[in-house]
């Protein structure tokens, strides 16, 4: 359902850490931040029952989540799916593509597919590549039969060129359900109607394995959201950085897997029009993970296949080592670099971090909850960057004498003293974090000191300005709220649908099938009762004998070679006569929201702090400590120094300045 006019719309993201919460109504914005549970939902309602009586106000919930990533990693909580195919081609998923995780280990092995052998099922029938016919379907209903006797939770159905007819597909689904099976059924041809076999099928079983996990999971959540009388409609930010009902999520929760980490890059794309800053560098440093992204012209920099639960290297996804999963995503470089991040001593006496992380429970050793591994924040409360007493405006006690115990132990086996191996820590972290940034700039060609860095995340402010100093940036952004500034991106971001049609012709025109497919959103959205949006439309397109396509947006049969051949010079150096082929339309669907600004509400009170000694530009020096409730827009300065915030804690190095301003902080050099 829709949102409800007026009333607050809440944010909510759970990360690995922490669970923030944005509230934003007609006086400005409310912030909270508190540890995730074990279940998710625990503390989303945890967060909820802090606001009080003012929760049964909320117009809209949004919430973004790591449920999906979390179990496709662990394979905790995925459902014992079965795998639908034609006759023959049971063996697609280990097939897959000539991609080796480690190109030189004779020993590498790609992730165990997701569906066992026994339990990928076939059956007689053909679509060829025109989209006809060539053999009916047969065997569908002992099949059936079949999946009802084992009691799948699941099934995922891939068939032949099905993307071009999806008919089989949809025969199939009525056979299970006329057997009587009452689990989730995902067709190819819906989930993702696009050409490629093998992504196509990767991407419909891990859909089907995920549907339950889900799909349970936004139901248990409404229902308890229900029982507190809070009768909002919950959304779901997607890996794109649009959202979509909790319904839709559930049927198609691989659009979702990357939920968490879109949010922070849709608040940046507001800030950053907000500020009319058209090239922007995000970096967003949680608890378990730093992310690096773009934004170009006001528009985030998006990729259209993602490689779930696989290994990355320095923020680079390594090809082959998860499962393919096709659609479209804020494209990201992460690394294993948080606060939690624990750092340890390798066999060859090396120091290391990550990606194991300390999560909230236990935590890091200063938390004073169990945890006794020395962290990233560990080491930035044991040099003074951190404050040693407490967090979260005095409401989350520190144990500083914890914190150099975990860096005792840790520097025994480097044979340093405990301060010493604290530097090396952030050292080692800030190296990662560095290559990062440079993956989705300077190895894609992009000169990092043109850009405008916003830094955020709890730990991000911390270490903006000596990422800045690395990549020659010159510009910081540190927005208001900082620590819960993607929980923000989800009261910010649009709620969108994304249609797509395949073509496969040479030098089509698209404007007729523009005009079909567009047919077919409005009615989709008329269903899921959106009334008001507006449509955008884009091409995918490659020369003749290519086998990857560029994504475009479409204005016109006549100007759209024009456009491709203008992309493809300004990416690769060059263009070609040759023909153009379109792979597929896409019709994008965005509902206007309202955006509240980005301005500071009262926060919970903070006990003032004059100076300490901290650990700033590569040496220890007494800094002075400010308050950020106590600056006022228009005061500035210089470092070195800290600036406190309730969420976030900024740590200013020596040769910059700084301004408050409505929107946060600006440091220049």
């Amino acid at each position: 359902m829709p949102a409800r006019q007026g009333g607050l719309t809440l944010g909510v993201d759970v990360g690995g850490t922490f669970t923030d919460v944005v509230v934003a109504g007609p006086h400005g914005l409310e912030v909270l931040k508190l540890p995730t549970t074990a279940n998710p939902a625990a503390a989303v309602l945890e967060g909820l029952r802090r606001l009080g009586p003012r929760a049964r106000e909320a117009g809209l919930i949004s919430h973004a989540t790591t449920l999906a990533t979390n179990a496709l990693l662990t394979h905790a909580g995925l459902a014992r799916s079965a795998l639908v195919t034609n006759e023959g081609f049971r063996d697609v998923l280990e097939i897959g593509r000539q991609r080796r995780p480690e190109l030189y280990d004779l020993s590498t092995r790609r992730p165990s597919p997701l569906v066992r052998r026994r339990d990928r099922l076939t059956v007689r029938c053909r679509i060829d590549s025109t989209g006809s016919e060539l053999e009916p379907l047969s065997g569908a209903d002992v099949l059936a039969k079949l999946v009802v006797k084992r009691r799948y939770e699941s099934v995922a159905v891939s068939f032949l060129n099905s993307y071009l007819n999806g008919k089989h597909e949809r025969e199939m689904r009525e056979a299970l359900r006329a057997a009587g099976f009452g689990g989730h059924v995902s067709i190819s041809s819906e989930v993702d109607n696009e050409y490629r076999e093998y992504e196509r099928t990767s991407t419909t079983v891990v859909n089907a394995a995920l549907s339950p996990l889900v799909g349970g999971y936004l139901s248990s959540l409404r229902t308890s959201l229900r029982r507190r009388k809070i009768t909002a409609p919950v959304y779901i930010m997607n890996s794109d950085g649009g959202a979509s009902t909790a319904a839709f999520a559930s049927s198609r929760p691989v659009s979702i897997i990357e939920s968490g980490p879109a949010a922070g890059v849709v608040a940046s794309t507001h800030l950053a029009k907000a500020l009319s800053l058209d090239a922007v560098l995000t970096f967003d440093m949680g608890g378990t993970t730093a992310k690096a992204a773009t934004v170009i012209g006001y528009e985030p920099e998006v990729i259209e296949e993602f490689e779930a639960a696989g290994k990355t290297h320095s923020g680079r996804s390594i090809k082959g080592s998860g499962y393919p999963v096709r659609g479209q995503f804020i494209d990201l470089a992460e690394v294993s670099a948080g606060g939690g991040t624990v750092a340890w001593v390798d066999e060859a006496g090396e120091l290391k971090a990550g990606p194991e992380s300390a999560g909230s429970v236990p935590g890091p050793a200063c938390y004073g909850t169990g945890g006794v591994d020395p962290t990233v924040t560990d080491a930035n409360v044991l040099l003074g960057r951190l404050n040693p007493t407490a967090l979260l405006g005095g409401t989350m006690p520190i144990r500083r004498d914890l914190a150099l115990l975990s860096m005792k132990r840790l520097s025994r086996g480097l044979r340093a003293s405990p301060l010493g191996t604290a530097k090396g820590v952030v050292r080692l972290v800030n190296d990662g974090m560095a290559r990062a940034m440079a993956l989705v700039t300077v190895e894609r060609g992009r000169d990092p000191r043109e850009f405008v860095m916003f830094a955020f995340g709890g730990a991000g402010p911390v270490h903006a300005c000596d990422l800045a100093e690395e990549m020659g940036v010159t510009d910081v952004v540190v927005p208001q709220h900082a620590g819960l500034f993607s929980a923000y991106g989800l009261v910010a971001g649009e709620l969108t649908r994304t249609f797509v049609a395949p073509v496969m012709e040479v030098d089509p025109p698209m404007a007729e099938r523009f005009r079909l497919l567009e047919s077919a959103a409005a009615e989709s959205m008329k269903e899921e009762g959106f009334h008001s949006y507006r449509l955008s439309r884009y091409f995918e397109g490659r020369y003749v004998g290519q086998s990857h396509e560029l994504l475009l947006p479409f204005h016109s049969d006549s100007g759209s070679r024009a456009a491709f051949d203008a992309r493809h010079e300004a990416l690769y150096g060059y263009a070609l006569p040759d023909r153009m082929e379109v792979v597929n339309i896409r019709v994008k669907a965005t509902v206007p929201r309202h955006v509240p600004a980005l301005s500071r509400s009262a926060g919970a009170p903070s006990h003032p702090v004059k100076e300490r000694l901290a650990w700033i530009s590569g040496t220890s020096a007494v800094a002075p400590v400010l308050l950020r409730d106590a600056l006022p827009s228009g005061t500035d300065g210089h470092g070195p120094c800290i600036i406190e915030d309730y969420d976030s804690t900024l740590v200013v190095n020596r040769a910059w300045r700084w301004r408050a301003e409505d929107y946060g902080m600006r440091l220049t050099r």
